[in-house]
């Protein structure tokens, strides 16, 4: 089991850039592997998530050639061949390792092939609920059996076949939803429909649009029409602006600190975090340099002060759900109360994302108080140094190292392999800005 130790840092002065979007990636694959020719695909993040949608996509039939990898995790710059829409019959069940993402959107693909599959996943996915997709889905046509331990979740078995086309009113705000029922769309006849509560992360339908597929928004409605192929187009993936949270974070917290983010999406569906932040006191620029591949990016440049807490605002919740853990650790930096409410969804991520942010930091000296959607932290109580089970979240480890910067003493995180999901090389970053460098 691998461990991470952190010690306080008095300074913090730091330029750099962070791997390429997760959730970006996840759909670069899929979309190019259905093209009609060859794409390159550039800064793809060689997580584990996202090689386990890429490896998923070639046991479809869809052939990748690495051109650029980063050493020990895996390539950052291929060329994708894409199957014109035509995948084969995997040979074997599909791992997804433990990316929701990954399963959720490929869900939505197999629904419409005309072959049996399985998806499945390590422990922690396959003990979460899969009967947002598998509900709608099975309207359209397929038939899903959900095989695990626990009623609702993975291993899935997926009869697919012709679909039809649905308007699907969403229960839940949930991009990856969303985008699982317009990749099926994809393969039906007429109009597939989905109406959002509230909003959510747009990549899918900047993709479908930047790959020239037709789509159309009106008011709280995204609708896809049926037998369009995805053009093959190369395409550059911005930096994760989930993965950069933790140091915009870092930075803005502590008096005195200059970050420079460079190259980082700057999507508005992916922002709320800031704004939050600013409202907090936060003093934050960022500037979009770019919308060239359809998705906007730029700099975000940090400078630290005292922060205040605050109450994040419902609507706010879905587009920051993943900043969560480490907006936990502002309000416990920060003087006040910040409320966090309307996010029962974090009870059925890597871990009880509302259980594990709370039980480790009251191990390390916070004042939390737990509500079964959400937290209030009681910000200003000195953070010490402990011994921090990850809970084989690589939020959690993530969030809880930043913590380690301005806790007394040491900070041990353990179970911290998972890190690896989404953010290969923070440990070499976390080592850089320790020393007082700006990561390389």
């Amino acid at each position: 089991m691998s461990s991470i130790k952190v010690k306080p840092i008095h300074t913090f002065r730091a330029e750099f850039e962070v791997p390429g979007d997760k959730s970006i990636s996840h759909r670069a694959a899929i979309l190019a592997g259905l093209s009609n020719g060859e794409c390159k695909i550039d800064n793809y993040l060689p997580s584990e998530d996202c090689l386990c949608t890429l490896n998923a996509m070639a046991s479809l039939g869809v052939e990748y050639e690495v051109l650029e990898s980063l050493d020990g995790y895996g390539p950052t710059s291929l060329i994708i061949r894409g199957r014109n829409m035509q995948l084969s019959q995997p040979t074997e069940e599909v791992d997804c390792g433990n990316s929701g993402t990954g399963m959720r959107l490929l869900a939505g693909l197999l629904a419409a092939q005309p072959f049996e599959s399985v998806l499945t996943g390590d422990a922690s996915l396959c003990s979460r609920p899969m009967g947002r997709i598998t509900k709608p889905l099975e309207q359209m046509g397929a038939s899903i059996q959900t095989r695990g331990e626990k009623p609702g979740c993975a291993p899935l078995r997926i009869t697919g076949g012709e679909l039809k086309g649905i308007t699907y009113e969403m229960p839940v705000a949930s991009a990856q939803v969303k985008s699982a029922i317009l990749l099926a769309g994809l393969f039906t006849e007429g109009k597939t429909a989905v109406v959002q509560p509230n909003e959510t992360r747009d990549h899918t339908e900047r993709m479908l649009a930047y790959f020239q597929i037709n789509s159309l928004r009106e008011g709280d409605e995204i609708s896809v029409s049926g037998g369009q192929i995805p053009n093959a187009r190369d395409f550059r993936i911005p930096g994760d602006i989930s993965s950069a949270s933790f140091w915009i974070v870092a930075a803005a917290c502590m008096p005195g600190a200059y970050l420079l983010i460079k190259n980082v999406g700057l999507n508005a569906t992916r922002t709320a975090l800031l704004d939050v932040l600013i409202r907090m006191g936060a003093k934050i620029e960022k500037v979009v340099l770019s919308e060239e591949y359809g998705e906007p990016y730029g700099n975000i440049e940090v400078t630290g002060q005292q922060l205040h807490g605050t109450e994040v605002k419902p609507e706010e919740v879905p587009n920051l759900i993943d900043e969560v853990p480490i907006l936990a650790v502002a309000g416990a930096l920060a003087q006040g109360k910040t409320s966090i409410r309307n996010a029962k969804e974090l009870r059925v991520k890597e871990s009880d994302r509302i259980a594990t942010v709370a039980t480790n930091l009251r191990a390390i000296g916070g004042n939390v108080e737990e509500f079964e959607d959400g937290m209030e932290i009681t910000g200003g109580s000195p953070l010490h140094g402990e011994t921090l089970d990850s809970y084989g979240d690589h939020r959690i480890a993530m969030a809880f190292a930043i913590a380690g910067l301005y806790a007394q003493g040491e900070m041990v995180l353990t179970n911290t392999d998972c890190i690896n999901t989404s953010y290969p090389g923070f440990v070499d970053h976390l080592a850089a800005i320790q020393s007082g460098k700006s990561p390389a």
